[in-house]
């Protein structure tokens, strides 16, 4: 028996960081919606009681420290499962790009697992449980478009955003969270405007989501590594919607409704950037 689940990126349309909080994360408003670039993961059953992970990326481990391996593990011991496992996983989405990916993979193997070894759970009992792998990994579960809150595990759905083109690039550079985080500083931040986007949003005012975008990190990021001010810099030169960089980076993005001028900003971006990609907005909200 196999399964193949689908993984979607996601991009932050806003992220706003509010204060830290006592258990030592960052109290967030963030609204994220999913774009179509995803990892596959394939499951298939493993003899014996265990979990193998097959990464195809040597970026990406294939022992515990992989978050689908978590994902799996926890499900198992939760519900008692005596099945073995094999998660193969073929990236699409960049590692350690602001795009979510070992999140979403993590939620597409509990997506997955819950069809697979028959659990039964709803989307809400699978992204309960993928808050305590990670922060991204609850929005992940449900997909589509949500503001998230508290850690970026507390999530609200929102429609989806117009139709519209997404240009990513990113440069040949890891970016560490943590450290950008480290460099924050909250009392110094410009807040975006998260309930504008949600207005924005609601009424498929595709101008007013573009003049909406923000990023607190993305300062942060900028100042740490100049070379993503400059692809942000021609992505808005070669004429961009709107620009931002997603998460905490390196990964900018540019939307765009003109296919023409999506065409004219992904060759414009190729010669000088290896990872450029053009997809569409998903939107949409995963179904169990």
């Amino acid at each position: 028996m196999k399964l193949l689940v689908k993984a979607p990126a996601k991009i932050n349309l806003a992220l706003d960081v509010l204060h830290k909080r006592q258990d030592g994360y960052h109290e967030v408003r963030m609204i994220m919606t999913t774009i179509d670039l995803s990892d596959r993961l394939e499951l298939s059953d493993y003899e014996g009681d265990e979990i193998k992970v097959i990464s195809h990326n040597r970026f990406v481990p294939d022992d515990s420290r992989n978050l689908a391996y978590q994902a799996a593990n926890l499900l198992k011991k939760r519900y008692g499962v005596k099945r073995g496992v094999v998660i193969s996983i073929t990236k699409s989405i960049p590692v350690a790009a602001g795009l979510a990916g070992g999140s979403s993979d993590a939620a597409a193997t509990l997506r997955g697992l819950n069809e697979f070894w028959g659990l039964g759970l709803s989307l809400d009992e699978l992204a309960s449980i993928g808050a305590e792998i990670g922060s991204d990994v609850s929005f992940c579960v449900y997909g589509g478009t949500a503001l998230a809150t508290g850690r970026g595990e507390v999530i609200t759905e929102l429609p989806a955003p117009p139709h519209c083109w997404v240009i990513l690039a990113k440069p040949t550079i890891g970016v560490s969270t943590a450290e950008v985080y480290r460099n924050l500083s909250v009392e110094q931040i410009n807040h975006p405007d998260v309930d504008g986007m949600i207005r924005a949003i609601e009424t498929k005012d595709f101008a007013g989501i573009c003049n909406r975008v923000g990023n607190v990190l993305e300062d942060v990021t900028l100042r740490l590594h100049p070379e993503v001010a400059h692809i942000k810099d021609q992505m808005k030169r070669f004429g961009a919607d709107a620009v931002l960089m997603s998460g905490s980076g390196p990964t900018v993005f540019g939307l765009v409704q003109r296919e023409s001028r999506m065409h004219r900003i992904y060759n414009g971006l190729r010669g000088f950037c290896d990872q450029v990609y053009a997809v569409r907005l998903l939107g949409e909200r995963n179904k169990v």
